[in-house]
């Protein structure tokens, strides 16, 4: 599930060596969603963890993240993990227009094709045959 969010940064963690494999580093992002700021803690991992090196600590940022979750069986207890995964950190100025400017955060627009120019022409949809044409019993 792809999300976004828009905010000021206000925590930088150092990157964290968690296992020989993987590695992570972890942020904060004041959102102000109401009448009080909300901090939502995400994480980059492995090859992102250098995306937040470029910004620093009271910057207007927009992330765009996954949301991930986890489960974990400790000593017969059933343990679940919520993370916000990002995979993408760019200065707040560049969202489009129509975008989440005054901060909080969103799920996509439904049907994004960015790959769909603003002055293409929709497809239709080829006719449907009528009776006549086709040889199906019913």
């Amino acid at each position: 599930m792809a999300y976004e969010a828009t905010g000021r940064l206000h925590d930088i963690m150092d990157e964290q060596q968690v296992s020989e494999k993987f590695r992570k580093r972890e942020f904060v992002l004041e959102v102000v969603d109401g009448q009080y700021p909300e901090h939502i803690k995400f994480q980059l991992v492995q090859d992102k963890t250098a995306l937040i090196d470029q910004y620093k600590i009271g910057d207007e940022v927009r992330v765009q993240f996954n949301l991930r979750g986890r489960g974990f069986n400790k000593n017969g207890q059933m343990l679940y993990f919520t993370n916000l995964e990002a995979w993408r950190i760019e200065p707040a100025g560049g969202a489009p227009a129509g975008g989440n400017q005054g901060g909080g955060y969103a799920a996509p627009a439904a049907n994004q094709n960015p790959g769909l120019r603003r002055d293409a022409q929709p497809q239709r949809p080829a006719p449907i045959a009528s009776d006549d044409d086709n040889d199906l019993p019913f």
